[in-house]
Formats: structure tokens, sequence, C-alpha cells
């Protein structure tokens, strides 16, 4: 190779080379101690949340003129995947999710189009309607949480010194948001008897309007003077429920006081808003969010600080408890990857040591930490953080970027032999190989950009993979071509008679086998292609899955009640159980979130909607097998002892959020045919050995008191349907008529009927109604009253209404194995439905099935530019044919590794093989390469191959090794161990097949052809 020549110069302008080698090392250095650390990559949660009340409407009319004119509206959004609908009897919640492909830049600006969107059809809603609100903060992590547990204090005093503590916390460097768990907003009920408002002859509307009129907030003027402006302010307004318990009314003639005819007391939620509980303590929460881009760690140890000092001021009984600690579990994940990087160094020096000898080891030593300082500075300046996958693929990259320097070493020792002197030696291998391994670099960085440019939030969450691999390949270039030179002149000697040495028993064996595989090429073809077909054919026997679970401590159990329960229904199951979980020896800590589910206290977490029929505990054990033990405990407890609650007890999950493993969504215009046809799909779910906890999203109706008026006798009484329901709303649920302004908070003033009068249905037929001339008359006298059934909810999807059976699995078994099992009795109960209604499968298996989907959406394009760049180095199509065909045959050693490991084929393992295609074809580039340099002098193409290929075997075995024993350190691990094993045994297979198939192929294709054409023909 003429021209330029990188290493030349380098070694010409020595000093200048070695000042950026030291800005290098100290700019890396600097840029490894500002890296933000994480736990996980940000990837954008791409769902916003629509949500609009009607208060009073059936789940019905609600259904119908608030969620449809809706979801018709969201419909138009660009780059919608689907909407997903959850209504309630005057509530609608709308899940907008966008497409996979949809960018981080566009997400807001279609936020933006929704609510503008929303904003257009306001008008079109109907009156009454509150909201429609919104929330793409769906997404935030609140890595941090504290819980605030109060003895000897109320609720009331607890909140005020946690709303001090949360003020405090606001001002702490990294910190963005903090919301507070399980406050209980206070109320002051004014609880009246209806028979005795009936006896007096008070009139309820005036009673309320009269508490109105005196808690306003008006002006009542400003007096200008020649001086001053004195501002009017008129006295009444309520400060404390006394002042409400004071108002007077006049009443007959008589003044009385609201105290004498109703019960005036402060309280809180009634029914309570979502609980939160600490180690079976009731308790208020703190939940932290970092700003995006800032350092746990940091923050972890700036928050630390922040609570030592917030707490010594605390009064005694005031306790905080830390509920998640992000910052702890990063720091320990980062520090057992840093120990598997260190190992993974020192397994690569120690090959290079013992393989090429000190002074060539002392080169390699030597170029990897510098290449890794050159890949932490860029990794800063492009805000990559070290997280769970760039730490991860950091050590991909280092058992790759080893190639390089060895080839360069390699080349230089064996020019060093031959008498040239140290800078022709050292200058030799960039005219020589250069070129072949930036071709072989690019093309094992295009190996990965399926995993940076998959359209998927599974490709968001692992883009930063391909980002620090195909940084730190073009940094080991680039060190391999400029400082590895520098390196070997300086430490590197020739070898001591080289040329008169006795080759190795390894190596001769080598030559000896490859000689012999060249003599038998047609055998060795067929067996090569046998064991491809082999497998090929064992694919099947290689387990699948998404994402693993996560190795993290903590175990999440689901507690979901029928859904017509109430909240306080659900309290009480949180309460029984947490007294199973106060005996356990395994459990450290635990947290109880009672109406609602956990808040996201980690990025792939599957939130859940605040509901009064649903409890969510997260329990933190004491180590990994302590969470196995217990959660085989919780599960045969929760069987035994809570029949009545569907449960799940399960690990954090690893990548996009997902939920129950087995999702099956059954759809159709009516929803009782969609009813029975899930039950049959339940039944098929529940025959199959390998489910467990077969449940629905939502089935079973509730119970509901149907209140039937007889409106001919209601108009001759002079009463209508709107101020009956007035009534009855006041009587039963109360509602708010004016607000106690007590220092940062608005207490609400609840008018509402007596206990008694509230929850008896025999006291409700009783009820006396009052009439517009003073008298009241019993409910039942114009009312009969019936019991029915309604769905509480009902679930839609693209407006469809969608029913969503769905089930655990036993241990042990992925759930695209259930999935293939369950594949044809479904497919059969498909075709005896109706043209409206279908299953489709949901769940891990479609997550899987769409992640997978977006990366081989990319592989033409990786499949272009790997070709481009092989035809750009070869200039033989004949030539490129022989590189690819070596690429897919490490297909046979993976399936080797997985089948003898028990390692499924999931997201992470795919990528592995991407990148393996990479790996395999640059070696393949290079000795194709070595092989036409062997060509050009003369040799016979088998001598040629032979030659080509010994000269090759040291730097491609050593690097095979090297990058097999490297991946050592993350093999155990739960998340990587799939890709290590994939790149692992497909590399190994993969660099034998390149060294024997690749030559055999080659003299077996130009020797037929050098044959024909007669020795007269140019080789290269």
């Amino acid at each position: 190779m003429t021209g330029f020549n990188l290493s030349e110069w380098a070694l010409k302008h020595r000093s200048l080379t070695m000042y950026f080698m030291i800005v290098a090392i100290v700019a890396g250095l600097l840029a490894y101690h500002r890296l933000g650390r994480s736990e996980d990559p940000t990837f954008v949660i791409k769902t916003m949340v629509v949500q609009a009340a009607w208060p009073g409407a059936s789940v019905e009319d609600t259904l119908k003129q608030v969620t449809e004119r809706l979801e018709r509206k969201l419909q138009e959004i660009p780059n919608l995947d689907f909407l997903r609908s959850f209504t309630r009897a005057g509530v609608t919640t709308i899940f907008v999710n966008l497409k996979g492909s949809t960018t981080a830049d566009e997400v807001p600006d279609i936020w933006y189009e929704v609510r503008k969107s929303i904003g257009d059809i306001r008008h079109t809603l109907p009156d009454g309607i509150v909201g429609p609100g919104f929330n793409d903060d769906f997404g935030d992590t609140f890595g941090t949480i504290y819980g605030f547990t109060a003895d000897g204090f109320t609720h009331r005093e607890l909140r005020d010194y946690v709303e001090d503590v949360r003020s405090r916390l606001l001002h702490v460097p990294d910190v963005s948001k903090i919301e507070i768990l399980g406050a209980q907003d206070e109320k002051i009920f004014v609880e009246f008897s209806m028979r005795d408002l009936a006896s007096l002859g008070i009139d309820r509307s005036a009673l309320i309007a009269a508490l109105q009129a005196q808690n306003i907030v008006q002006p009542a003027g400003t007096i200008q003077t020649d001086h001053e402006a004195l501002s009017l302010r008129v006295s009444g307004s309520f400060e404390t429920e006394e002042d409400v318990r004071n108002i007077n009314f006049a009443i007959g003639g008589r003044m009385l006081r609201l105290s004498d005819i109703a019960r005036v007391r402060r309280g809180f939620s009634d029914p309570p808003q979502p609980l939160f509980r600490v180690n079976g303590t009731p308790a208020i929460g703190l939940a932290i969010a970092m700003r995006e881009g800032g350092d746990i760690l940091a923050l972890g140890k700036n928050i630390e600080k922040s609570m030592a000092e917030i707490t010594a001021n605390l009064p005694i009984g005031i306790e905080p408890k830390l509920v998640a600690d992000q910052a702890v579990t990063v720091e320990s994940a980062i520090s057992e990857f840093m120990t598997s990087l260190w190992q993974a160094v020192a397994i690569i020096l120690a090959v290079s040591f013992i393989s090429l000898g000190v002074r060539p080891g002392l080169v390699i030593a030597t170029a990897i930490p510098l290449t890794l300082t050159i890949v932490f500075s860029v990794m800063d300046l492009a805000n990559i953080d070290m997280q769970r996958i760039s730490l991860g693929a950091l050590i991909i990259a280092l058992a790759l970027l080893v190639d390089d320097a060895m080839t360069t070493t390699d080349a230089t020792l064996s020019r060093l032999a031959v008498g040239d002197t140290k800078t022709e030696a050292a200058a030799f291998a960039y005219r020589t190989y250069a070129f072949a391994m930036l071709a072989g670099t690019l093309v094992t960085i295009a190996g990965f950009v399926p995993v940076g440019f998959a359209a998927s939030s599974a490709g968001e969450y692992t883009f930063s993979l391909f980002a620090v691999v195909a940084i730190a390949l073009i940094a080991s270039w680039f060190v391999a071509v400029i400082f590895a030179p520098l390196l070997g002149v300086a430490i590197l000697k020739p070898p001591k008679a080289e040329q008169d040495k006795e080759p190795g028993f390894v190596f001769r064996t080598y030559r000896s086998f490859l000689t012999q595989a060249m003599r038998a090429k047609w055998l060795t073809l067929a067996a090569t292609a046998a064991l491809f077909v082999g497998a090929v054919l064992a694919l099947p026997l290689i387990p699948r899955q998404f994402f693993p679970s996560s190795d993290r401590p903590e175990l999440l159990v689901d507690l979901s009640l029928p859904q017509n329960a109430s909240i306080y229904a659900s309290e009480d199951v949180a309460k029984r159980f947490d007294d199973l979980l106060a005996k356990d020896e395994d459990v450290a800590r635990w947290s109880t979130y009672v109406g609602r589910g956990a808040i996201r206290f980690y990025l792939p977490l599957n939130v859940q909607l605040p509901n009064d029929f649903f409890a969510q505990s997260v329990i933190v054990a004491k180590d990994v097998a302590a969470r196995e033990r217990l959660r085989d405990k919780l599960e045969k407890a929760l069987a035994n002892d809570f029949p009545s609650v569907v449960s799940r007890v399960y690990p954090l999950e690893l990548g996009p959020p997902v939920g129950w493993p087995i999702q099956y969504r059954v759809s159709g215009p009516d929803v009782s045919r969609v009813r029975e046809v899930s039950l049959q799909l339940a039944e098929v779910l529940a025959k199959n050995p390998q489910t467990a906890n077969v449940n629905f999203d939502w089935m079973e109706p509730a119970r509901q008191v149907r209140i039937r008026i007889d409106q001919d006798e209601a108009r001759l009484l002079g009463l209508s349907s709107e101020s009956l329901a007035s009534t009855l709303n006041t009587v039963v649920s109360g509602i708010p008529i004016t607000q106690v302004r007590d220092n940062i908070y608005l207490v609400d003033v609840v008018v509402r009927a007596t206990e008694d009068q509230r929850v008896s249905l025999n006291n409700l037929r009783t009820l006396q109604v009052p009439l517009p001339n003073g008298s009241t008359v019993p409910l039942s006298q114009f009312a009969t009253f019936e019991y029915a059934q309604e769905y509480p909810l009902v679930w839609r999807r693209d407006r469809v209404p969608t029913l969503t059976v769905q089930s655990d699995i036993t241990p042990g078994v992925l759930p695209e194995t259930v999935v293939a099992a369950l594949a044809q009795p479904i497919a059969d109960l498909s075709a005896s439905l109706p043209p409206s209604y279908s299953i489709d499968v949901g769940g891990t298996v479609e997550e899987s099935a769409k992640s997978q989907a977006s990366v081989a959406a990319v592989i033409p394009a990786m499949l272009l530019i790997m070709l481009t760049v092989l035809m750009i180095q070869l200039r033989s199509f004949e030539k490129l044919l022989i590189v690819l065909s070596v690429g897919p045959l490490g297909l046979i050693g993976v399936v080797a590794a997985l089948v003898l490991s028990g390692k499924p084929m999931g997201f992470v393992a795919i990528l592995g093989i991407l990148a393996l295609l990479g790996i395999i074809t640059k070696n393949a580039v290079i000795l194709v390469g070595q092989i036409d340099a062997e060509r050009a002098q003369g040799k016979d193409v088998t001598q040629a191959a032979i030659d080509a290929s010994s000269a090759r075997f040291r730097p491609i075995m050593l690097t095979a090794v090297s990058t097999v024993l490297g991946m050592i350190p993350i093999a155990p691990t739960v998340f990587w161990g799939p890709m290590a094993f994939a790149i692992m045994g497909g590399l190994l297979v993969a660099t034998i097949l390149t060294l024997v198939f690749l030559p055999t192929l080659y003299v077996t294709w130009f020797g037929w052809r050098e044959s024909r054409a007669g020795p007269a023909e140019n080789p290269v």
C-alpha cells in the first residue's frame, strides 16, 4: 500500500505524537471522573396520559360521551401506535402510545399537538366536564424514596414536617422534582341530619349558599389619600373549623349557630386518598427525581448529607426511613462492572504477555488503557453516562480493541526478525494491514448498527452499546497506527534468532491440519456445511427470551381485589400482608402502596394506575438468594391465605416494561361477547401446565343501586331529577362548598349527612327530601329501589372494547415457550370467532417481536455498509463471497454455546450474534488480503494460502482467545450472560473455520481458476 503512511508520520514527529498521547491520557482520566453514573440508560417512555372527569355520569355515558370523543381526536395524532383507555363511572383515562420509531426529539412536539388537538374539541364535550388534564412526565424516575413515620404526632403534624423537608431537599444540586406519597388532604366535615333540618324548616340549599357567601375572597375597595393608599378588608372568611362552627343563621326569627344544627369536625379525605406504608406502619413518603444527565452517586451523597442534618433537627418520634436508594444500587453495579472490566483487562494482558513475551505484551498493555482513556473522553463529549449498557459495551469493546494492537505488534516483530530497522518495522504494519484493519473495524461497527438504530424502546435502551463500541473500535485503530508504532520503537527488540527457532507444537499441528484439510477440500467444505445445517436445525432447542429479570434484591407484589372493592378493603389486605412480611427473616425492609402502584423508582418499572382495589408492595430482600426463597414462600402464602386476591410476586424487569409475561387481548364490539370469549380463552390457558394464576384485567360486573323516579309524581311535588341527584350526592358522598385557607393548605368544607343516613340503604328509603314549599317527603314516596349490575370499568384499545387474559408462568419456563405451545389451541378458538372479534398476543412476546422487528428493519442497512466497505477493500465479487461465506458459520458455535450453557436466545444475545458477524468478517478480510499478498510474491495459490494462514494464525488466535477469556467476567451476569456465551462460542468456532475453512474455500475456487488460466495469470 503506497501513499501517505500515518505510522511513519507519527514516528517522524515523535514529540508531537507523545504530546497527543499525554493529552489523551489526562483528558480521559478527567472525563472518567466527570461521567454521569446511573443504573439504566435513559430512554423516553413514549406514553402520555390524558384524563377527564364527568362527575355523576355512568360508565356507559362516560364511555360514549367522553372517552369516544377524545379517542376519535387522538387517533389523528402523528406517529400514534395505539390508544388504550380505561373508563370508570365519571372518569376517563387514555394512554396515548407512540410508535417505537418516534425519536426522543419528536416526542415533545407530539405532546404539544395532543394538548392543542384536545383543546380544539373542548367545547364539544358535555357540560360539567373537569379537564381534560395531561401527564407527559409518565417516565420520570424517582430513584430515592424516604418514608416518614410518626410516633405521638398527628398526620397533619407529620405532613408539616415532611413539607419542610421537601422544601429543603429541593435545594440539593441535581434534584429535579420531589413528590409526596401517602399524604391525606384535610377536610372540614359539616354533617347534618335530614330529619332535623326538615323539622326545623331549614332549606339545605339556603344553608350552603350562606356558608359560601361568607367565605369569599373579594376586593372591598381601596381609599386613595394624599399620602397613602388604604386597602379595605371585610372580615368573615374562615380560618379554622371553629369559624365554621360558630357561623350564625337567622331561622324563623331566631339566630342559630351551625354547631346547633350540624356536627362540624376536622378530618381527612373520606374515602382516603392513596396510602403509603413503610415496614407495616402508616407513613408519608418523599420521592426524589434526579435531573437528566445528573450523577446519581453524587446526588445520593448530597441527599444523604442533607438528610443527616435534617434528621438531627427533627423531633423524637418522627423518623425518616430510606425506602429506595438508587445511588447504592448504582454504586454497587458500577463497582461490579469496573471489577469485571479490570479483570478483563488483566486476562487480556496475561494472554499478551504469555503468548507474545514481556516487551510485546507491554506495548499492548499500554495501548489498552490509552484507548480506554480516549473512549472516556468521547463518552463525556457525547453525554454517554456510565450505566448498565455502556459498561457492558466497554467490556465487549475491550475484547475487540486488542485486535488492532496485536496485529500491529505482531507485524512489527515479524519485520524486526528479518532485519528491518525499528522505524521500518513499525511503519510496515500500516502499509500492509492498516486499510484491511480499518475495513474490518468498519465492518465490525456495521455489525452493531442494528443495535444503534433499531427504532424501538429496546433499541433506544441499548443505543449506547453501539455508540461505545464504535467509539472504542475507531479509537483502537488510531492507537494501533499512531501510538502503538511509537511504543513499539521504544519497547520492542529484534527477536533472537527467530528464523532458527523450531515452530511450536500448536503451530506445527495447525499447519499440518490445514494442509490435510486442503487436500481433502471437498470433505472439509461438506463437513462445514453439515455443521452449519445442524446448527440451524438445532435453533429451536434454544429457549427464547426478551429481557431477563433484574439481579436486584427487590420483589414486587401486586394485590388486586375485585374491581368494586373499596380502598378500605385494599388497606385491610395490605395490613394482613404486612403482618406476613414482618415475621420473615429474609426481608430487609418493605414499603406498600394502597390504592395505587409504586411510584417509578426504577426506569423499566411497569407503573400501575391508581385504583381503590389495588395495592402493591416493594420488598427488599437481604440478597438475591433470599429473594428467591421469599418469592416461593409468598406465592404459597398468598394462594392459601388470600384466596379472593389476584396476586403476582415477581422481581424487577430489565428492558422496556411489559407486565404479566403471558397476555392475550380479546377485542370486539360487544362487551358481553368479549367476556364470553375471554372465559373460553382462560380455560385454554389454564389447561397448560406451564401457566399459573390466570386472570383478567377487567371482567366482573359490580352491583349498583338504581333509584327509579316516578317523574310525574316528582313534578307534582315540584322536584326534578337534577335536584334529587344533588340532594342524594350531598347526603351520601358530600359536596365541597367552600375552602378554609390554612397556612399553605386549602381545606375543603364538605357538607354531607350523618353517617347513619349515608351508609344505610333502609335509611335512604326514608330520606326526607325537602320540597319547594318548605315541607319534606320520604324518598320512597316517589322512587323505587332496585339492584342492577354494570361493569365498574371498561378497557378499550383503539376504541374497541378489549379484555386482556393474562397469566404468570411456572419457574424455569420462558414466555415464548408457553406462547408457542398455546399457538394451535388459540388459533382454533380464533377461527371460531365472528369477523369483528380477535385474539392477539400481548406481553413479553409482543414486545420481543416488535423489538426484533425493529432490529431486522435495520439489517439491510447493516449489510449494505458491510458489503460496500468489503467491496472497496477487496474489489472482487469472488473474494467478497468467500469472506461473506465465513460470517454465518459463527452460528455453529453460538448454537452450541447457548444449548450447552442453557442461556436463552433474547434481544441481547441477538445483538451479540450481529456483532459477531462483524468480528468474523474482519478476520476474514485481513486473511484474504494476506493470501493475496503472498500470491503477489509469485507463490501458487495453495502455498500462498498455507503461508498466509500460518502468518495470521498467531494474531487471529490471540485475538480470539483474548476476546473469549475477556468475556468470562460478564458471562455469569444475568443481563450480559447470553451475549457473552454467544460471542465466546461463536468466535471460537468461527476463528477455527476462518483459519481452516476460508483458506480451503479460497484454494478450491482460485486453484480451479488458476489451473484453467495457467501460471501466466496475474494472481491478484
